[in-house]
């Protein structure tokens, strides 16, 4: 009789392992909750899907912080290259861009997630739309679906529930108490990769609330990076400020002070900006004179205005644009978070992400304890997993068959 599985959660973790799981000749059904699958993997292409990065994998491998040489193996077996060649195989080849992001040529998700749901439904693998799953009963999967209360039972179950961020596309960390229940425990959930809440003036939030900050420096302590950044109603958010979500969160849990600062010309020195600073203004405005001389545009004097009237003194004020203060409050809840931190315990996973405590369960994508930044690195992981898992979960059940 042909095997069955039942992968929980159709984000790209849970497509990889149905895609591996369906390729090995077993009948695979796909449960999710929301009414069509991968909701988040859309939101993520939504200005350029980065599907992965370029640089040499021996500092790819180092994102991801304390979890790299757990989730190590299963980049080396499907890794940025990989990733490619697989988007290539759909039909949708890719790009490096000039920071080492790799995206589709199309910029999209959606024809990328077309063609793979094509391959699936090739490959016969069914989708359960509307099911929430509940919890575990007698080695039994437990669903809210549109029908009701329905208990579903296989082979062997894969789960990929995601995280607990953008909770309205579809991962809520719902799962967290049902598993503890079967002896898979989670580290706590909490936001990563977080924009800044920062309570600005009415004249930020009412003039320059989406209006971009390019090419600048932010600093805590000793750790520093370089991009930009995207001025909002309720702070900051954008690639170079998720890095420092984590950290500042974990300081101001603790009661500590976040000193965040902003260099708004970081291609300039100090002295070299002083010396521009120090020309005469004439009849010139404050904002027309940084405009010309210090080359700023009217968001970054507006946030130069936020922590007091510009100093007068060329010195005094070249001090200030380039280590700017910012009132950081906090960062982003798990509803505006881009990815989370915390999650399954690798303890309580063998090493092909099987669940110690329930034989036939294996575990993938972010509802693991792992994070990284943006840029990549994300999903390359969650396909990585995903894929480790259905091919796992398919030879176990061909070892269970040999037993």
């Amino acid at each position: 009789m042909r095997k069955t599985a039942v992968v929980i959660g159709a984000g790209p973790a849970g497509l990889s392992a149905a895609e591996c799981l369906a390729q090995a000749g077993v009948k695979t059904h796909v449960y999710e909750r929301m009414s069509s699958p991968a909701r988040k993997f859309l939101m993520a292409g939504r200005g350029g899907l980065n599907l992965t990065h370029s640089e040499e994998f021996s500092r790819f491998i180092t994102r991801y912080g304390d979890a790299a040489t757990k989730i190590a193996p299963f980049l080396h077996d499907f890794g940025p290259e990989r990733l490619r060649e697989w988007c290539a195989g759909l039909g949708e080849e890719t790009f490096v861009g000039s920071s080492g992001r790799v995206f589709p040529k199309s910029f999209k998700t959606s024809p990328l997630l077309r063609a793979w749901l094509r391959r699936l439904a090739g490959l016969d693998v069914e989708f359960h739309l509307r099911h929430r799953f509940d919890h575990f009963e007698d080695q039994k999967a437990c669903f809210e679906g549109p029908d009701g209360v329905q208990f579903v039972q296989a082979d062997v179950f894969v789960l990929a529930l995601g995280g607990a961020s953008w909770p309205r596309l579809g991962a809520d960390g719902g799962w967290v108490e049902p598993l503890k229940a079967i002896g898979l425990n989670a580290t706590p959930l909490s936001p990563a990769n977080s924009g800044f809440v920062i309570a600005w003036s009415d004249e930020i939030t009412s003039r320059f609330a989406g209006q971009p900050l390019k090419n600048i420096r932010l600093s805590l302590g000793d750790q520093t990076a370089r991009g930009e950044c995207v001025v909002t109603r309720r702070g900051l958010e954008g690639g170079v400020v998720y890095g420092f979500s984590h950290h500042i969160d974990s300081l101001l849990r603790a009661g500590a002070t976040a000193d965040v600062r902003l260099d708004l010309r970081p291609d300039l020195s100090l002295e070299a900006l002083a010396t521009r600073l120090a020309r005469p203004r004439g009849k010139a405005s404050t904002s027309n004179f940084l405009r010309k001389a210090a080359h700023l545009e009217p968001v970054a004097i507006a946030l130069l205005r936020e922590s007091g009237p510009p100093p007068s003194d060329a010195v005094e004020l070249a001090m200030r644009i380039k280590s700017l203060p910012l009132a950081v409050k906090g960062v982003a809840g798990l509803d505006r978070a881009i990815s989370t931190a915390g999650g399954v315990m690798w303890d309580a996973l063998d090493d092909r992400l099987m669940a110690k405590a329930f034989p036939g369960l294996f575990v993938a994508g972010e509802m693991i304890d792992w994070e990284a930044p943006t840029g990549g690195y994300l999903l390359t992981a969650c396909f990585a997993t995903g894929r480790a898992a259905g091919a796992a979960a398919a030879q176990w059940l061909k070892e269970s068959a040999s037993r």
